[in-house]
């Protein structure tokens, strides 16, 4: 009997404990690489693109220690483009700097000029054409020595625009000589005129005051005695609508300049800054604030996109589209957490879950009732610290200033790839290809003082890891409200979730009348462990799939090559470990060699799997002709076709979310639906967040959603708010939203 639980528990344990470890420590760190940009160049102090030429430039052609020397990033701009100012309005992205700077030197915030008002359609935009010096304050350390060089390295990225957007990055670097004094350059009444026009701080008072759906900011008259034209551009998206016309007139002595506010508009007792623009000059502004907002009408403002277009990255906060959305902001934090534990329950059931929990589940048929409570508390305490670590990691990234969601690291080809081969081992041991025992379980030995313990623990890492890209019900409104929240929060709603996750084998462990259902021992434990091998092989053919969306044909290669060598490394040490010493060293030695070669092949897999240049996805074109026809998302699309009242059916997707491709399957490719879509003159887009699209991340956030799968409905009409389906689709779901879309 002790030799049938071996086989059926020992290669599960023993190579979650080993590779549950190593994923651990790969999952996150994957995320940091950077991408491959097709723009970036040399580090010179100039580079060029077709619509971009910028130029990194110093008002001090010698520096000196202790200066606080005047730096430039020039910008010429095509003809009809544009880049952008600090809040870009209703689209765009606004330029930054990263500096790398002598050791002790610091640089100022961008000093922004004042920008223009683009009006596009619906859509308005600040920013700047033909030419604009963005303006940096760097102070040098006070122990540069004369005679040396100071080096200032910039990686810059901007945004440029006409009917398309680029994303585009320069890496520039200045050497500035040292000396005891400094001196002038070329450029030095260049940037002294570019500083002396910027924006500066207005010398009268002016306020804000919210009435209703309305921004009123205020200033008294006798200080511009005559206005022909005036805008506020607040520094921050989400105060104003920005398309919407401001209305000036004068009321005793003040100027009061009207304008709708926006989808976050300013708090009481706030200072609200920004810039008001009085025929052609700008000031700064503190404006301090009094009334409250009410939520503004549904209307063309409300509509407008969050980008420009489909390679526009958005804003954090973008204008929000009509919603009907779960309100996960005001679900409150017990409500959460109780839909946080349901949802971790119902994650037991996904294909990568079950044979986990089900090959532990063995266990329990022998052993000491001691023994398994002990067994389902170290897995229980592996679930939560698993969950632990990754509501951390999303702390670390939302401070950051990332948009991150529920399955984040799926984004990673890294971390997708790690989790194929991992599920590739796992079959193969389950089906008894591989003998993986003693090994393995001695590196887990180190790890506690009894190694089934440690294998347990481990084990419910393994199983929080596979078990996130899937997306539960009732865990969306979960999700969305943690991800909201300050830490203590976030954490107390992701410990649910894993609570919920570990409370199935907590339950066989501590209650016997449970294990007593459970089925005699016998030959059907090897049957059912080995069949259990299958949902894990086809797990890591979904994965497979998965890379083929993020990095193409050359990641499924590498996918498949490591395998092998995965395979061959596992084969060696199996078919050595019995022989003479001298052969046991040379088989460890090979093994060793095929597991380096394997992980060799991540760094290639890292330069592969860039964005992709054309801007459409992989698996949207893949599955074309699986599901309704259908156009890309784009949030400029969208507003189009609400513009022109349109139904229009949105499906933001991943090629890793499992319910995703269920839902893809059962309801959007049936005959019913493609009938009703084309019956109701339906314009179906499908947003693909299988490589972080940060347009999407923005509409997921508009509808307090963490992570897809996310189904929105817009029925014919201009003012018609969004319908949410539910995240489990079927045809007569979706045919009864259409229906009551246009009844």
């Amino acid at each position: 009997m002790n030799m049938r639980r071996s086989s059926a528990e020992s290669p599960l344990t023993s190579i979650a404990t080993t590779l549950s470890t190593a994923l651990a420590l790969a999952t996150f760190a994957s995320l940091a690489a950077p991408m491959p940009t097709a723009n970036a160049a040399p580090a010179t102090d100039r580079s060029a693109t077709d619509e971009v030429q910028v130029r990194l430039i110093s008002a001090s052609s010698q520096v000196a220690p202790g200066q606080t020397v005047l730096l430039a990033l020039e910008q010429r701009i095509a003809p009809h483009w544009h880049t952008y100012w600090k809040n870009p309005g209703d689209s765009g992205q606004p330029t930054s700097i990263d500096w790398k700077l002598p050791a002790g030197a610091t640089a100022s915030d961008i000093l922004w000029p004042a920008p223009r008002r683009f009006d596009v359609g619906p859509i308005t935009n600040y920013g700047y054409e033909d030419k604009v010096l963005l303006l940096t304050e760097v102070r040098l350390p006070q122990d540069l020595a004369p005679g040396s060089t100071a080096t200032v390295n910039a990686d810059a990225n901007w945004l440029v625009c006409r009917e398309e957007c680029i994303p585009q990055q320069a890496t520039l670097a200045l050497s500035l000589p040292v000396g005891a004094t400094a001196k002038a350059s070329t450029d030095a009444s260049a940037l002294s005129a570019a500083r002396a026009a910027l924006p500066g701080k207005a010398s009268f008072p002016a306020a804000a005051r919210i009435e209703g759906r309305d921004l009123l900011v205020t200033w008294p008259a006798s200080a511009v005695p005559e206005v022909k034209q005036a805008l506020f551009l607040p520094q921050d998206w989400g105060r104003i609508q920005h398309a919407a016309k401001p209305q000036l007139d004068r009321v005793g002595g003040d100027w009061r300049l009207r304008v709708p506010v926006g989808e976050d508009p300013a708090t009481a007792g706030k200072p609200m800054n920004g810039l008001l623009l009085v025929d052609g000059k700008a000031w700064e502004v503190s404006l301090p604030v009094t009334g409250v907002a009410t939520a503004p009408a549904p209307g063309p403002t409300s509509t407008v996109s969050s980008t420009a277009t489909s390679a526009t990255p958005a804003m954090p906060g973008s204008p929000a589209l009509s919603s009907a959305g779960s309100g996960a902001a005001d679900i409150g934090l017990w409500t959460a957490m109780g839909l946080a534990l349901v949802g971790g329950l119902i994650l037991n059931l996904m294909p990568c879950v079950f044979p986990v929990l089900a090959i532990k589940a063995l266990g329990f048929l022998q052993g000491k009732a001691s023994d398994h409570r002990r067994q389902g508390l170290a897995y229980t305490a592996g679930v939560l610290a698993a969950f632990t670590a990754l509501g951390a990691v999303l702390l670390v990234l939302r401070g950051a200033g990332g948009s991150v969601g529920w399955g984040f690291q799926f984004h990673s080809p890294l971390f997708v790839l790690l989790m194929a081969w991992l599920m590739f081992v796992l079959g193969l041991s389950l089906a008894g290809q591989l003998q993986i025992g003693a090994g393995f379980a001695g590196m887990g030995q180190g790890l506690a003082s009894k190694p089934g313990l440690a294998g347990s623990f481990f084990t419910g890492v393994l199983a929080t890891v596979v078990a996130t890209p899937c997306t539960a019900p009732f865990m969306g409104a979960a999700m969305a409200y943690a991800l909201a929240q300050p830490a203590i929060e976030l954490m107390a709603v992701f410990l649910s979730l894993g609570l919920g996750l570990a409370l199935p084998y907590l339950a066989l462990a501590w209650w016997p009348a449970l294990q007593r259902r459970m089925p005699r021992p016998g030959v059907w434990m090897d049957v059912l462990k080995q069949a259990l091998a299958f949902p894990m092989f086809a797990a890591a053919i979904w994965l497979v799939w998965v890379i083929a969306q993020q990095a193409g044909p050359m990641g499924v290669l590498l996918a498949l090559a490591g395998m092998g060598l995965l395979a061959l490394a596992a084969w060696i040490r199996s078919v050595s470990r019995n022989a003479s010493s001298r052969w046991q060293w040379t088989g460890a030695g090979a093994a060793i060699t095929s597991l380096v070669a394997a992980a060799a092949l991540l760094p290639t897999l890292s330069a592969l799997s860039g964005p992709d240049p054309s801007g459409t996805s992989t698996s949207d074109s893949a599955s074309r002709g699986a599901a309704v026809d259908h156009e890309p998302y784009s949030p400029e699309r969208l507003a189009q076709l609400r513009a022109q009242g349109k139904p229009v059916f949105v499906n933001l997707t991943a090629s890793w979310c499992i319910t995703c491709l269920v839902n893809e399957r059962v309801a959007l490719s049936t005959d019913e639906v493609r009938e009703a879509f084309e019956k109701q003159g339906v314009t179906y887009l499908k947003g693909d967040w299988t490589r972080q699209d940060p347009r999407i991340t923005e509409l997921l956030k508009q509808h307090d959603r963490s992570g897809v799968p996310l189904y929105l409905f817009y029925p014919a009409g201009t003012g018609g708010a969004a319908q949410v389906l539910p995240q489990l689709l079927t045809p007569g779901i979706v045919t009864t939203a259409l229906k009551a879309g246009t009844s």
